[in-house]
């Protein structure tokens, strides 16, 4: 940050769609916190009612405990947020509350909800960290708590810092030998599963190209990977999709009444494998005990686990986990295996031993990746990469037009297509990589391969490129998938455009380009629960939140509210309430223009619902008949149901407040794009209106 005498400014890095790169952008000093509050989940939580539900409910019996034994209740309550929990603490007979909140806006949003609901006499918010509260006759509590409050965990339970939260809290803020604490307790599940899909995530694949076989590189097939957890929407996920080897296994506990530690620790579960097949991943969720006897619970639990999985409750601030063996190990129906979960203070990862080896070896790892592949390739990237269809697809395009002459030019990062050019016996192929490691991976891919010096890489951007690289050829075939690591919307994959135009001066008068045309595609939508991420709460649980509300929507006019987002919507069920309409092309075949493209008009809703944005997408042509599509992958059921790729996040228009339609068309979502070229990004504006 940069500070005069009279201006604050902050420097943001910014993906810039028309020149690849990572900008530094300047600005103004509330972007950080606007920033954080408009992409937050506050409101998620806030209309989970299951999860508010079960913590009133365990709060009054905490609350009543330690009435019975006749003392005065002193709450203690970390991470208050809007400061709901000190409220429902104040309303179930706690005498008073010491509420923390380490954001400073979000504490001033407290302080005046906690205000407006009439608790100001009774709840005192703390704008620090816990770790930094004090105790005394001139600290931030005047005694220690008797009941702790807390709302600290993530998907992976632990990764926001809980374990040293509870261990600070024992140590020097609330009573000596422990507490009354909602919740009590947290279970952590696991089940190990085979799964093609899953797995596709973590490890790259053996790949048919023309009847020869493209092997993964020995270090890539034999790294742990990354260590960061895979979180999603596992209800998602079809059983079909998967095969248990093993029960769902209790894997730890943790009593947040008693003194907590957040030393290393790892726990085993042993059982016999259920069937044979290929241990390769492990699902896991958990579980909080409102009380000490375990009659509330609230449950992460994916909703295949339901008897009806239309009961389970929707939340996107708590999700289930995906974790990945080192190496996929074969097992046997019968056989005794044991699965250890490790964690530090802030992170779990797995393993499976045999049950007669997990008591002598030493505790497992956190895996680290040492290929490289793991760091330079996101999961969904890795998934997309295994896409047998979409790798035909591309080989299909290359066919036909690779030739025994032809000099291909790959651009896009750590991109294979250059490896399938040079498979299909291309003169001369050349791939302009972006940074060093993914230099390295794809020339690990070619020297696995045998394909040594096959494809020349170079680390230059397509402005730098002479002919003197090329060794005096010109480029006949220029290819892209296009995908490009520091694209965050669809739209912003047309930096590939923009090499092309780069590249004008080297390309041969009929040159090749692949794809050669992109087109921007839209459709109006009803979210099943997406929604909520964005929706008001007003009153939840019967407290009004209202100056939350107003938080939100002044950091989301601050930018968001005019801009699209990423989501990854295979996740986030919709139905369409218009037929999906290809809005904008793109031509690659001319270069970028210099003036904006711009397009206008409207699309009747033609099925009922509550419209509560637009999604958007892009999909390529790559030649006359292949396309390959970033968004819906197949059409729009009779009745609306939507399929989205795996593999790319598309983009989502949230409206300000959702529309009712009717379906009979006289009701329209009427719709505005510009593509700027100096900057490559596509500025748009939705409206709807009845006629």
């Amino acid at each position: 940050r940069v500070t005069s005498a009279t201006v604050m400014k902050t420097f943001c890095g910014r993906a810039n769609p028309a020149t690849g790169a990572l900008d530094w952008v300047e600005e103004s000093e509330e972007y950080d916190y606007h920033q954080e509050i408009a992409r937050s989940c506050y409101a998620d939580m806030l209309h989970d009612h299951d999860r508010n539900e079960k913590y009133f409910q365990g709060i009054r019996a905490a609350v009543s405990r330690v009435k019975a034994r006749g003392e005065k209740v002193i709450v203690l309550d970390i991470g208050t947020g809007t400061g709901l929990l000190s409220m429902m603490a104040v309303t179930a007979g706690a005498d008073y509350c010491y509420a923390v909140e380490v954001f400073k806006p979000m504490a001033d949003a407290a302080f005046r909800i906690v205000k407006k609901n009439g608790f100001s006499d009774k709840i005192k918010i703390i704008n620090k960290h816990s770790t930094e509260v004090t105790v005394g006759l001139d600290g931030d509590m005047q005694t220690r708590a008797n009941v702790l409050v807390t709302e600290l965990f993530d998907t992976e339970l632990i990764g926001e810092g809980a374990l040293p939260s509870y261990e600070h809290a024992h140590l020097n803020l609330v009573q000596v030998g422990g507490c009354e604490a909602v919740p009590h307790r947290a279970t952590v599940y696991a089940q190990l599963v085979e799964s093609e899909q899953l797995w596709s995530w973590a490890q790259l694949q053996p790949m048919e190209v023309d009847g020869c076989k493209l092997l993964p590189p020995p270090a890539v097939s034999h790294c742990a990977g990354a260590h960061s957890v895979c979180d999603i929407q596992l209800s998602q996920v079809s059983p079909h999709r998967f095969t248990p080897l093993g029960p769902l296994c209790t894997m730890f506990s943790v009593d947040f009444s008693k003194p907590v530690s957040s030393a290393p620790q790892s726990h085993s579960s042993s059982f016999p494998a259920q069937s044979s097949g290929r241990a390769q991943v492990v699902l896991s969720w958990w579980d909080i005990d409102m009380d000490p006897s375990g009659s509330i619970v609230c449950s992460m639990a994916p909703s295949w686990t339901y008897p009806d999985p239309q009961s389970a409750p929707w939340r996107d601030h708590w999700m289930q986990s995906v974790y990945f063996l080192p190496v996929e190990r074969r097992v046997a129906e019968g056989e005794e295996l044991s699965l250890t979960v490790s964690h530090d203070d802030y992170s779990l990862w797995y393993s499976l031993q045999l049950s007669n080896q997990s008591c002598v070896e030493a505790p497992p790892c956190r895996p680290c990746c040492v290929c490289q592949a793991h760091l330079v390739w996101t999961r969904t990237r890795f998934g997309e990469l295994n896409d047998r269809q979409r790798t035909q697809s591309y080989v299909r395009a290359l066919r036909s037009v690779v030739k025994p002459d032809s000099v291909c030019v790959g651009v896009s990062d750590g991109s294979l297509l250059p490896v399938f050019a040079h498979m299909l016996g291309a003169k001369k192929v050349f791939s302009l990589e972006s940074s060093g490691m993914l230099k390295q991976v794809i020339e690990q891919v070619l020297n696995a391969n045998s394909m040594s010096g096959g494809v020349q890489i170079l680390g230059i951007r397509p402005d730098q490129l002479s002919s003197t690289d090329l060794a005096g050829e010109q480029i006949s075939v220029l290819i892209g998938e296009p995908y490009f690591s520091t694209s965050l919307l669809p739209w912003h994959s047309l930096y590939f455009w923009y090499c092309r135009t780069a590249l004008v001066r080297l390309l041969t008068p009929n040159a090749t380009i692949l794809p050669c045309s992109a087109t921007l595609c839209m459709v109006a939508v009803e979210f099943q629960d997406l929604w909520r991420i964005r929706a008001p709460c007003g009153t939840c649980e019967g407290f009004d939140v209202g100056p939350m509300d107003e938080m939100v929507q002044q950091s989301l006019d601050f930018r968001e509210s005019h801009e699209s987002e990423p989501q990854p919507l295979w996740e986030y069920p919709c139905r369409a309430l218009t037929q999906p309409r290809a809005v904008m092309t793109f031509d690659f075949l001319q270069c970028v223009p210099e003036q904006p493209i711009r397009c206008q008009g409207s699309l009747p809703f033609t099925r009922r619902g509550r419209c509560h944005g637009v999604a958007l997408w892009m999909e390529y042509q790559l030649n006359d008949d292949i396309k390959v599509s970033m968004g819906l992958t197949r059409p729009v059921s009779e009745e609306g149901a939507c399929e989205w790729s795996l593999h790319r996040k598309q983009g989502v228009y949230f409206f300000r407040s959702p529309w009712e339609s009717s379906g009979d068309g006289r009701a329209s979502v009427s719709y505005s794009f510009t593509f700027e070229p100096s900057i490559g990004d596509i500025k748009m504006d939705f409206t709807v209106a009845s006629q």
